[in-house]
């Protein structure tokens, strides 16, 4: 189910919007006019995307764009005036925001949608790629802080503590992190 958060200061716009992306396939659409309430709804749930109909009435959207586009995971998108777009696509594409003119083209609407739906799956494969080298990285330091344990306390040179950790995880059936876990259990007292 992609859920979107729209956020407009126009009751009928917000409307309209609604309908475009229900035809896009967001079937669960929040919306709101302030970007303090914007803030709390993205605070308590994650969005697929999240939609800012410029300006709003306390600020322009882009500030909130900014900040959506730090603190979450969704694709954000500005919607501003034809004569503000390039202006604001100068100032926001750093930060990873698409900006749409208006008038909306639902041709075009349709189009930029699709290219935010595979920009956050390429983001969230390298994320996933990210876990795993921090998920390694932790693991090597495990194993090196166990091989030092071994080194400094059964006086056994690198290469054989390196070779000990192998041979007891071939032979307990056990990861070299979960030996190397129970060697600092053992010797870091």
């Amino acid at each position: 189910m992609k859920k979107a958060l729209l956020i407009s200061h126009s009751q009928q716009n917000a409307y309209s919007l609604s309908e475009l992306l229900k035809t896009e396939g967001y079937e669960f659409i929040s919306t709101t006019k302030t970007s303090k309430d914007a803030k709390k709804l993205a605070e308590n749930e994650e969005f697929d995307l999240i939609c800012i109909n410029a300006p709003l009435i306390e600020e322009t959207g882009i500030e909130l764009s900014e900040y959506f586009a730090k603190k979450t995971r969704s694709c954000v998108v500005i919607i501003v005036p034809q004569k503000n777009a390039d202006k604001v696509s100068d100032l926001l594409m750093e930060h990873g925001v698409l900006v749409i003119a208006k008038p909306i083209n639902k041709h075009l609407f349709h189009h930029y949608l699709q290219f935010t739906e595979c920009f956050k799956m390429r983001m969230l494969r390298v994320e996933e790629e990210n876990q795993k080298l921090r998920h390694m990285v932790e693991d090597m330091k495990i194993i090196n802080r166990a091989k030092f344990l071994l080194i400094t306390c059964l006086n056994m040179s690198e290469e054989q503590a390196h070779r000990y950790l192998e041979k007891q995880a071939m032979d307990l059936r056990m990861s070299k992190v979960q030996v190397a876990m129970q060697v600092i259990k053992t010797y870091e007292n």
